[in-house]
């Protein structure tokens, strides 16, 4: 086992026992201290066993694309990639495709290695896809009706049992208006074994019909060639990463080192130059030292000189939405055009959902209640931690009118509950109508069985299924009641505004408000039941922002903070966590 598949391993806690069974090996591994131990032993009987160490699914036909895939009896490594050959079948929309047809989507060569780094765990692997001429060179290529590029990804929902989460996420993605990766799902045949229900999916790449921005060259090193384009990740430093650097300002509420840490992910590290090295880390140094600083609030020379703020704003709800534990400290990706082309560091593009919406059993949990954006309070000796740029981003009052007002709209568009819901029975018809789901759970047979880290386990597809929809409805409902901690202003000439933070709550919390003129503040804080707890008058002799701090303790619940200007009234839902 590799030192940096260790490394992942220890990412995740708990990390429980597991066993997985292989076509001719058992792996065991157990957590031992901080280091995960994988013992390998001989089955002597495992010739007639499918992946999962039982018979094989006989697979003939299905609606959904075929995809087959020859590695001509080599093993997948992790990396690098191996030659292998790769057919596509695929007949039209709602045609049966046959395994017997001809490859009439794709029928070429490829590079195929294992991919993703805590589900190189599970027995149902995924895998990184690159097109290959036959000379051995990367080519582009359109996938069942996909753009072209040489880059994909077989992702394989394991752990997900709904099947549908990442390519719920993708879609709503796209729905704000911005790049998230296209996604069609298919069934896979690998060696001659049948593998399941997967989904091809775009691999974030620098292209103009995926991320677009500009091609920068190892000759742009000054001037605008040298402002972009830019693609940099936080992540884990397995699975194609790790060269970096790591941001002068740590992560808060950490309990002991953790940092966090930045890498190249377009140009790769192998190709970006010293030059273009040390640019993208000024850039991104500028940033924060301007957010931590006093006057970051400022629209001329704060953090708005540096940042797409529309972008954070939905980067934030996609991961709020789909309370998603990984979201702004791992998959985490963002990139920067040319300076001449906007050149403001964007948010995005979205990845890895797997774990989202409520199918998470540690720190954040899967219940439908709660912001992400607490998790460093809630989890602080995770190696892995969340930037302090939320935390202050939402001391400023208008980022959070920008949330508030963006999550009103798609909430009346997109992001309306039906409209959700109908998405995932739309996919969940066509996997149970077609048979693929049942396929994929004679092969891999884990319905009513934990599969870390789900905080659900239901006994049937149907029930997974039904769990999840119940699960977005009360998120939805959650964060509609929740996400606004501004209360919006019939008048919208008055420049009293008022801000509680951080919300969740879990010790001390600030009321920030703005004042147009002199006056007394009266600052409430009532009990969800209307009880008075707290009152306190604050005499203000000129015009302008103020904060009120308050660190005494609250038992677990909501509370009502009611601040009063003159004969204006601002209400404030907090949450104690």
């Amino acid at each position: 086992m590799k030192a940096r598949q260790l490394q992942t391993w220890c990412t995740k806690n708990p990390i429980p026992k597991k066993i997985n069974y292989r076509m001719n090996h058992l792996e065991y591994f157990i957590k031992k201290s901080d280091l995960i131990i994988k013992f390998i032993i001989p089955l002597s009987l495992s010739l007639s066993l499918g992946p999962a160490g039982h018979a094989q699914v006989t697979f003939t036909s299905s609606v959904l694309p075929i995809v087959v895939i020859d590695t001509h009896s080599q093993d997948i490594p992790d990396d690098p990639k191996i030659p292998a050959s790769m057919g596509i079948i695929y007949n039209g929309h709602g045609a049966t495709n046959n395994i017997t047809d001809p490859y009439n989507d794709f029928n070429g060569n490829i590079g195929i290695e294992l991919r993703g780094s805590s589900s190189q765990s599970f027995p149902k692997k995924q895998y990184g896809i690159e097109v290959r001429d036959t000379t051995g060179n990367a080519i582009d290529a359109s996938l069942l009706g996909m753009p072209a590029k040489d880059d994909w990804v077989l992702y394989a929902a394991y752990d997900d049992k709904t099947l549908v989460r990442d390519a719920l996420a993708y879609t709503m993605g796209r729905a704000q208006g911005r790049y998230a990766s296209r996604v069609q799902f298919c069934e896979l045949v690998l060696n001659g074994v049948y593998q399941g229900v997967y989904v091809l999916l775009e691999k974030i790449k620098r292209d103009k019909y995926r991320v677009n921005i500009s091609k920068l060259k190892t000759s742009d090193n000054s001037g605008d060639a040298i402002t972009g384009g830019y693609i940099i990740k936080i992540d884990k430093t397995t699975g194609g990463g790790g060269a970096g650097w790591s941001s002068s300002y740590p992560p808060l509420h950490r309990a002991y080192n953790q940092v966090v840490y930045f890498q190249y992910s377009y140009p790769k590290d192998v190709d970006i130059t010293a030059q273009q090295q040390a640019y993208i880390k000024q850039y991104m140094d500028a940033f924060e030292n301007t957010l931590s600083s006093s006057g970051f609030r400022d629209t001329v020379s704060g953090y708005q000189k540096y940042i797409d703020i529309d972008s954070f704003v939905d980067f934030y709800l996609m991961m709020e939405a789909t309370k998603n534990p990984d979201g702004y400290r791992l998959s985490t990706f963002m990139y920067k055009d040319k300076d001449s082309k906007g050149g403001k560091l964007s948010m995005g593009p979205i990845w890895d959902f797997n774990e989202g919406f409520g199918n998470v059993d540690y720190c954040t949990k899967g219940n439908p209640e709660g912001f992400v954006t607490a998790y460093n309070t809630i989890c602080p000796t995770d190696y892995f931690l969340i930037p302090f740029w939320w935390d202050k981003l939402f001391q400023d009052l208008a980022f959070n009118n920008k949330v508030a007002k963006r999550w009103a709209a798609l909430r009346n568009g997109p992001f309306q509950t039906q409209k959700i819901l109908h998405y995932v029975d739309s996919v969940a018809s066509v996997l149970t109508t077609s048979s693929a789901q049942q396929r994929n759970f004679t092969q891999w047979p884990i319905l009513g069985q934990y599969v870390w880290p789900n905080y659900y386990v239901g006994n049937s597809y149907t029930s997974e299924i039904t769990w999840l929809k119940n699960w977005i409805t009360q998120r939805m409902n959650w964060l509609d009641a929740n996400i606004q901690t501004i209360t919006v202003v019939q008048n919208r000439e008055s420049q009293f505004e008022v801000l509680g933070f951080p919300n969740p709550v879990t010790s001390k919390f600030t009321i920030q408000y703005t004042i147009p003129e002199p006056a007394d503040v009266t600052l409430e804080i009532y009990t969800a039941l209307g009880s008075k707890i707290e009152s306190s008058l604050i005499h203000h002799a000129v015009a302008g922002a103020y904060g009120w701090e308050y660190s005494s303790y609250l038992s677990p619940g909501t509370y009502i903070v009611r601040v009063q200007m003159n004969q204006e009234v601002r209400h404030l839902r907090l949450i104690k966590q």
